[in-house]
C-alpha cells in the first residue's frame, strides 16, 4: 500500500471571522454563576460524610427479603442496633486480675452514650480462657431516627476508649462483629477529603506539567475541575440531605476523581483546540469561538454518553448501585458545565501568555496534522491498516484469556474486604478463633405467631443453623430483662436456652420474631448458604408467612441483587450509548464497531485483573458489582476518547476523504486524547490510597482498561479498522457513499 501523504502545506487562507452573537454572551453569563456556586460549593465537600449512608439499608432496595424483615422487626424494638463485640486477649491463661478489669471495663462501657446497654450481655469467657468477648449493641435507630456513620464511628472509638481505660495494661483489646466491621468500613472513607483528593489533585497537577510544559497553563483546567467538584459536592448534599438520593462512601470517592479525571478530559481537548486556533486567529476571543463551537460537539457527546450510562445504573435493584447513577451523573454534568462556560471564559480573558514558554503564534499553521510524533503514527497506521487491527484483535483476545477464568466473583467477607488490617478485622479473626462463630448476628425469621412453634422447629433442624439449647428461640425483649436488674449498673444476665414467655418479644398485629443463631460467621459462604437453606424451609411452613433477615440475609441479598443488576443493565448501557453514537456520527456501522472494539477492550481487562488480583496483589476475589462498575465506567469513559477521534474523523472525512479525514483525524487528536487518558488512568488508580479492596480493584481496572482503550484501541485498532473499510464505515449517511 502506498503511502498516505498527510503533510499539506499550511494554510494562508485567513479564516472567516466567527459570529460573536449567541450563545457567547449566554455562556460568559453561566461561566459566572458557575464560578461563584462552585466558589461556595467548596466548603460542602466536607459535609459529605455528614449525609453518607454506609448500612445494609442504603444497599438494598424495599423490596429484599432482608429490607422487609428489617422494617418488620422494628415494630417490636424501640432501639434498633448494629451487634459488635469488645474482645479482650491475652497469649496466656485470663488472671484473675485480668477477669477484675474486664469487668470494670464492661461496667465503663455502659456509660458510654450512643450504646444499647439494655442489650448488653455479661462477659463470656473462651474454653483456653485466654480469651473474652463482651457484647456492645451501638444503637443505629433509635425512635425513627437514623444514627449517622461518623456518629457511629465516634460512638466505636469511645467505647474502645472506655474499655482500654479500664482493663489491664497487658490484655489486648479489639473490635470485632458488625460494628466493628462497619465501623471500620466507614473508617476508611475518612480519607476522602484528605489522602485521596490531595493524591488525585498531585497526580493531575505532575501531568499536566509534562503535558502543557507550562508553569502558568495548568491551573486553569484544574481550577475548573475544583470548581466542577464543589458545584456537584453541593447540589449532592442537599439532594442527600432531603432524602432524595443516597451518598454512600463508596459512591462519594468514584464522584472525586470522576469530576477530576473527567474535567481535566475536557479541558485538554478544549485547551488542544483553543491553541489550533490561535495560529489562526489574532483575536484570541475569536480563536476560543472557533475552538469551542469545533468541540462542544464532541464534549457535549462525551459527556451525555457517560451521563446516560451512569443514570442506566437507577435500573439497579441495589440502592448504592441506584444512586451511585445520579451522584456521579451529576459530578459530570457539573463538570460539563463549568468546562464549557468557566474554563473558555478564563482562558480567553488570561490571553496568550498562559501558554508560556510556547505562545502560539499567528503564522497560520492551522493543519497541524503534518506535525509531530502522532503524524509518523498516523502514516505507519495507514501503510499497514489490516495487520495492525488484526494484531491488536489478537493481542486484546490474548489478554482476555490469560486471566478472565481466575477472575472470582463470589463476593468478599467483611475482613476481606480490606487492604491493610485494621483493629476490626484483627479482634474478628481472634473472636472467630475462640467463640461460636454465629454469636452476635444470629438470623431474623419473621413468622405468623400462631405458626413459631412449627417455625422454630422447622428453622432448628436446617443444616448450618446452631443445635446448643437456645439458639432458636423467640427474640428476647432486652429491655424487660434489663429490668430485672434495674440499679445493678452492670448488663442483664442472659438467659440459659430459651427465654421464658414473660421475657421474649409479645406479638403485634399477629406477628412475632424467631431469631436463629448460624455456625459459622455471619458474613461467610457458608453463613449465606445456610440463610438459603433456612429461607427455602421456613418459606414451606403452612400458614406461616415467614421471611428471613439479618444481617447474613442482607448480605446474600446484597449479592443476588449484583448479579440481577449486572445483567440486566450492561445491556441497557450498550444500547444507550450506540444510539449516542448513532445520532453524533449520523451512522449505524461506526457505531457498532466502536461499541465492539471497546467491549473487547474491556474483556481484555477482565482478563488482565484476574490475573494481577489473584497473582500479584492475592485480592481473595472481587465483588459481584465489580464487573458492573468496572463495564459502566470502562465503556462510558472508554467510548469517550472514540468519540473525540471520530467526531474529527467525520469532520476531516467532509474535506478530505474519509481514508486521509482518519489520519488526519488520529494525527490532530493522538496527542490530546493520550494525555487524556492518562490523566483518568491516573485519577482512577488513586483509589487505591483507600484501603478497601473494592475501590482498588475498581481503580485498577479503570486506570489499566483506559490506557489499554486509549493506547491500543483508538490508537490502532479503531483507525486501522475504520482505514481499511473506507468510506463504508459512515453507513447508511450520504458520506458512505461521496466521492474521496
Amino acid at each position: 500500500m502506498a503511502e498516505l501523504d498527510i503533510s499539506d502545506e499550511p494554510s494562508t487562507v485567513t479564516p472567516r471571522k466567527p459570529r460573536r452573537g449567541w450563545p457567547v454572551f449566554t455562556v460568559i453569563a453561566i461561566a459566572l454563576i458557575a464560578f461563584l456556586a462552585g466558589g461556595v460549593g467548596g466548603s460542602f465537600q466536607g459535609k459529605l460524610a455528614e449525609v453518607q449512608k454506609n448500612d445494609n439499608a442504603s444497599y438494598l432496595s424495599a423490596s429484599a427479603e432482608s429490607t422487609i424483615v428489617a422494617d418488620e422487626s422494628a415494630k417490636f424494638v424501640t432501639v434498633e442496633t448494629i451487634p459488635g463485640f469488645v474482645v479482650f486477649h491475652r497469649d496466656g491463661p485470663l488472671t484473675e486480675q485480668d477477669k477484675e478489669s474486664i469487668a470494670n471495663a464492661a461496667t465503663a462501657v455502659t456509660q458510654v452514650p450512643g450504646v444499647d446497654k439494655t442489650g448488653m450481655a455479661p462477659v463470656q469467657y473462651s474454653e483456653d480462657g485466654t480469651t473474652a468477648a463482651l457484647f456492645v449493641p451501638l444503637v443505629a435507630k433509635s425512635d425513627g431516627t437514623q444514627v449517622q456513620g461518623d456518629v457511629l464511628a465516634e460512638t466505636e472509638q469511645h467505647v474502645m476508649d472506655a474499655a482500654r481505660s479500664a482493663a489491664a495494661a497487658e490484655l489486648e483489646v479489639l473490635p470485632a462483629g458488625p460494628g466493628g466491621l462497619l465501623v471500620a468500613f466507614i473508617d476508611a472513607f475518612q480519607g476522602l477529603d484528605g489522602a485521596l483528593l490531595g493524591a488525585a489533585l498531585l497526580v493531575v497537577i505532575l501531568i499536566l506539567l509534562v503535558v502543557y510544559r507550562s508553569p502558568v497553563l495548568w491551573i486553569f483546567p484544574l481550577l475548573s475541575a475544583m470548581l466542577a467538584l464543589g458545584l456537584s459536592s453541593m447540589v449532592i448534599y442537599f439532594l442527600a440531605k432531603q432524602d432524595i438520593l443516597t451518598l454512600t462512601g463508596q459512591s462519594q470517592g468514584i464522584l472525586m476523581v470522576l469530576v477530576l479525571g473527567a474535567g481535566t478530559d475536557y479541558a485538554l481537548l478544549l485547551i488542544a483546540r483553543y491553541r489550533e486556533e490561535l495560529h489562526a486567529y489574532p483575536n484570541r476571543f475569536d480563536a476560543m469561538i472557533r475552538a469551542w463551537r469545533e468541540s462542544a460537539p464532541a464534549i457535549t457527546a462525551s459527556a451525555v454518553t457517560v451521563i446516560l450510562g451512569l443514570l442506566c445504573l437507577t435500573f439497579s435493584e441495589l440502592n448504592s448501585n441506584k444512586s451511585l447513577g445520579p451522584v456521579t451523573a451529576i459530578g459530570i454534568a457539573c463538570t460539563y458545565l463549568v468546562m464549557m462556560t468557566f474554563l473558555p471564559v478564563a482562558l480567553a480573558t488570561a490571553g496568550r501568555w498562559v501558554f508560556w514558554p510556547r505562545v502560539p503564534q499567528v503564522d497560520h499553521a492551522a493543519d497541524l496534522a503534518a506535525h509531530g510524533m502522532w503524524g509518523r503514527i498516523a502514516t505507519t497506521v495507514g501503510n499497514r491498516a489490516r495487520p495492525a487491527w488484526i494484531g491488536t484483535t489478537v493481542l486484546l483476545i490474548a489478554l482476555c484469556a490469560i486471566g478472565i477464568g481466575s477472575l472470582q466473583t463470589d463476593g468478599l467477607t467483611s475482613t476481606e474486604n480490606f487492604t491493610n488490617n485494621p483493629e476490626a478485622a484483627q479482634g474478628q479473626a481472634i473472636y472467630d478463633a475462640k467463640f461460636p462463630q454465629g454469636t452476635g448476628a444470629p438470623a431474623v425469621i419473621m413468622t405468623n405467631a400462631d405458626a413459631a412453634e412449627q417455625v422454630i422447629a422447622v428453622a432448628g433442624g436446617v443444616e448450618g443453623v446452631a443445635t446448643a439449647p437456645g439458639s432458636v428461640c423467640l427474640q428476647i425483649d432486652y429491655a424487660k430483662v434489663a429490668g430485672l436488674n434495674l440499679g445493678t449498673g452492670a448488663p442483664a444476665s442472659a438467659p440459659t436456652g430459651c427465654p421464658p414467655p414473660q421475657l421474649t418479644v409479645q406479638p403485634i398485629d399477629g406477628r412475632t420474631v424467631v431469631t436463629a443463631t448460624l455456625t459459622d460467621s455471619y458474613d461467610s459462604p457458608e453463613a449465606l448458604e445456610t440463610i438459603e437453606r433456612l429461607r427455602t424451609a421456613v418459606h414451606a411452613v403452612p400458614g406461616a408467612d415467614a421471611l428471613v433477615g439479618g444481617n447474613s440475609a442482607a448480605t446474600l441479598d446484597v449479592q443476588t441483587a449484583s448479579v440481577h443488576d449486572r445483567n440486566l443493565i450492561i445491556p441497557i448501557v450498550l444500547v444507550v450509548i450506540f444510539l449516542v453514537l448513532a445520532i453524533l456520527l449520523r451512522a449505524l456501522l461506526a457505531p457498532l464497531i466502536l461499541i465492539a472494539t471497546v467491549v473487547l477492550s474491556f474483556a481484555a481487562t477482565l482478563g488482565v485483573c484476574g490475573f494481577f488480583f489473584t497473582h500479584v496483589f492475592h485480592f481473595a476475589g472481587a465483588d459481584q458489582a465489580f464487573p458492573l462498575f468496572a463495564f459502566v465506567f470502562l465503556v462510558a469513559l472508554g467510548i469517550d476518547y472514540n468519540i473525540f477521534l471520530m467526531t474529527r474523523v467525520r469532520e476531516e472525512s467532509l474535506t478530505h476523504g474519509t481514508r486521509s479525514g482518519v489520519l488526519r483525524g488520529l494525527a490532530v487528536t493522538g496527542g490530546v486524547i493520550t494525555s487524556a487518558g492518562v490523566v483518568l488512568a491516573a485519577t482512577f488508580a488513586v483509589l487505591g490510597v483507600l484501603p478497601l479492596v473494592f475501590l482498588a480493584e475498581i481503580g485498577f481496572a479503570v486506570a489499566f482498561g483506559v490506557l489499554l482503550d486509549t493506547i491500543i484501541v483508538r490508537s490502532v485498532l479503531v483507525p486501522a479498522l475504520s482505514y481499511d473499510i473506507g468510506k463504508r464505515i459512515w453507513w447508511p449517511s450520504a458520506l458512505a457513499k461521496a466521492e474521496d
